[in-house]
């Protein structure tokens, strides 16, 4: 503080705040701040040479060269090194992006010979961790679509699996004629064309394909060069392999190692994956093959960040009793993490916004769970401001001329209007597949031609009952193809109230002093989503986009994700897709990979903040609260996260959790017990929480 003070007295602009300093700071003339700046200058660096070196290169004497180094240089190793006070923002050290790429602390003429060598147990951590482990047969698919084709020994533990997929004709096993030693692979049908490039004989029915199967249509569109074939399917083994020699990767797929040395450097030409002495040398200090070695970018820096600094090993994985609890606070779900008013709604929103639950359980069981004392003038306050818009994002596939309208059950999203149209290309559009009656479609041209209407314009507009407006409104929203301003309009039409409707059937539109239309159809209406939008024009977000928009909303509704707890989820992605999006998330520093949640496999990715949310949850017990939840709540992952059965993803069921295990059930109203408390108080307890 003595310090500081001092600072303050001969330098005064320099602990200023900047908002208050005008124009350059002034270096005061005091003696401490001469010999401090003279100390920089030709101490710390030697200001006179580097403006020497300066001066050089505008003679021309000097020319700049830019080199591509698999190692950082020592020139970057200050700023690599600077501690967290040398740069402008206040994030932390670990978040830094310069933390993957951390140079070798001695770079002295014995270890530069090792330069390149990891540890052993890295290695084959992130091996495991990028090597596919399916629980069924969709994961199986996306796997091999993603390896671009798997040996038979790396299939054996699939067969059954396997046999699953070429039933469904989905995947099948070649063997090229091609007089090359190809051993037999399996492919997944996406992949057929490639192998085609790749090995004629199997296009012009030289080899065998078994089973018969067929790429999909936009697979069999692009023509591909031999050359460009061949990159892609290392491409996808290189993902998922870990430091590997040209010449075990030739092996693999029955080519000369030349062609695959073409298509690795090929792959380094873009960045995708660099060439070293990775693995440990033998005791004899020469390498296992004499050959170099090859590894994808991202596994490499992940490998190396786990020999350098252990950043994964700053946090051991927790069980899926304390995930839970972290997904309780993190979504607001916990008593003492609940929020209050427009703004705490608007926060609960980010959080679920994509996520389609039954419109009659968004408030009362929901948004109600997450909120202290919630109030429906809350969500009115955000929707009738235009911050949030709601609707059916992902309407059926097919109609019912019979439905009226949608129901308490039918599923509706809530989303912020400055990203619904990223949204809205994320969904399938309807596309004239969704029946809706004769005066449905009126109205919805009327809204075309008038844009957004009250329901007093529309029943005078097509001279109907106010009934009958009211159930093609409801055939409209249950469609997916309009929305109101406020969220007023949603609960009047899945209202079960008859007498409000009784009352609002005196007359079909304007009379003196007679209603025009009941209080269940307020508020004006719109068109949610143009059915006959083209999906193909030149603005429409392409599939990467799509992932990213998914891969980012799920890291901020869990926090920290993987394949299990996404499965309530509609909508996805394929898995592939979202994990090329986390993966490019994670190397440029936005989010963690590693091994968060024991007991599941395959790839799991966190947000920094979640990381430090979990150790804070490792670090504290349970207080022994009871949370009780709707079983179409997003957190419902019983059977999924927790152990026990599945509850239904249904509005009437309910599941208790205490210290983030489910306790009690209530599933078709039959209540299930999973632990029998010994308190009686403790069981009344969990008897109200399952009556809501």
């Amino acid at each position: 503080m003595r310090a500081g003070d001092l600072l303050a007295a001969v330098f005064p602009s320099q602990v200023a705040c900047a908002e208050n300093v005008a124009g350059d700071i002034e270096i005061p003339d005091h003696p401490l701040v001469r010999q401090t700046v003279d100390d920089c200058l030709h101490e710390a660096m030697d200001v006179d040479a580097f403006l020497d070196v300066l001066d050089r290169i505008e003679n021309g004497e000097l020319r700049p060269t830019a080199v591509d180094t698999v190692e950082p240089s020592p020139m970057a190793h200050e700023i690599l090194s600077a501690k967290p006070y040398a740069f402008l923002d206040d994030a932390p050290l670990e978040e830094r992006r310069a933390q993957a790429v951390m140079m070798r602390r001695t770079i002295d003429i014995e270890s530069a010979r090792d330069l390149g060598a990891l540890d052993a147990s890295a290695i084959a951590l992130v091996r495991e961790q990028a090597w596919p482990d399916p629980r069924d047969a969709d994961e199986l698919h996306d796997a091999l679509a993603l390896l671009g084709y798997a040996t038979e020994a790396e299939a054996a533990p699939w067969a059954p699996l396997l046999a699953a997929l070429t039933g469904e004709r989905r995947a099948a096993k070649v063997a090229p004629a091609d007089g090359t030693a190809t051993p037999p692979l399996w492919i997944a049908a996406e992949r057929l064309p490639l192998f085609e490039a790749v090995f004629p004989s199997l296009a012009s029915d030289g080899g065998r394909v078994e089973p018969p199967v067929e790429a999909p249509e936009r697979e069999r569109a692009r023509t591909w060069e031999r050359g460009e074939a061949l990159v892609e399917l290392v491409r996808g083994r290189m993902e998922s392999l870990g430091p590997m020699t040209a010449r075990e990767l030739a092996a693999s797929i029955g080519l000369d190692a030349q062609e695959i040395d073409t298509a690795l450097a090929a792959l380094e030409s873009e960045g995708a994956v660099l060439r070293g002495a990775f693995t440990p040398r033998p005791a004899n200090g020469t390498a296992a093959h004499g050959e170099e070695e090859w590894c994808d970018r991202r596994l490499l820096a992940r490998i190396h960040r786990y020999t350098l600094d252990r950043l994964r090993k700053e946090i051991e994985p927790v069980s899926p009793q304390q995930y839970m609890r972290f997904l309780f606070a993190w979504q607001h779900a916990a008593p003492e993490t609940r929020l209050q008013g427009a703004s705490g709604l608007a926060k609960v929103l980010e959080t679920l916004q994509g996520y389609q639950a039954p419109a009659g359980a968004w408030e009362g069981q929901v948004l109600s769970a997450r909120m202290d004392r919630y109030a429906p003038s809350w969500l009115d306050e955000l929707s009738l401001t235009g911050q949030v818009v709601w609707g059916r994002l992902f309407p059926p596939a097919g109609g019912d001329r019979r439905a009226a309208g949608p129901t308490r059950s039918s599923p509706v999203a809530l989303l912020f209007r400055d990203r619904l149209d990223a949204w809205l290309a994320a969904a399938p559009q309807p596309n004239g597949s969704v029946q809706i009656g004769s005066l449905a479609q009126e109205i919805l041209d009327y809204l075309k031609w008038r844009g957004p209407s009250f329901a007093q314009d529309l029943a005078k507009a097509t001279h109907r009952l106010n009934s009958e407006v009211r159930t093609a409104l409801g055939q409209l929203v249950n469609a997916g193809l309009i929305t109101g301003d406020g969220f007023g309009g949603l609960r009047g039409l899945i209202s079960t109230r008859a007498g409000s409707n009784r009352r609002a059937r005196r007359t079909p539109w304007a009379g003196p002093g007679q209603p025009v239309v009941p209080p269940d159809m307020s508020g004006r209406w719109a068109l949610f989503r143009d059915e006959h939008a083209a999906p193909d024009s030149e603005d429409a977000p392409g599939p990467l986009d799509i992932a990213e928009l998914w891969g980012r909303q799920l890291l901020q509704r869990y926090g920290v994700v993987f394949h299990k707890v996404a499965q309530r989820e509609t909508g996805l992605p394929p898995w592939r897709d979202l994990l090329r999006v986390w993966r490019r998330m994670e190397a440029r520093g936005e989010i963690r990979g590693g091994r968060f949640v024991s007991e599941f496999s395959g790839e799991q990715y966190a947000l920094p903040e979640a990381v430090d949310a979990l150790r804070a949850v490792r670090r504290k017990d349970g207080d022994g609260a009871l949370i009780a939840l709707s079983g179409a709540d997003p957190l419902n992952l019983t059977g999924i996260i927790t152990p026990g059965e599945r509850v239904p993803s249904v509005a009437g069921n309910r599941v208790v959790y205490q210290d983030g295990l489910p306790v009690a059930t209530r599933v078709a109203g039959a209540v299930t017990h999973l632990h029998q408390p010994t308190d009686p108080a403790e069981r009344d307890a969990i008897i109200r929480a399952l009556r809501g």
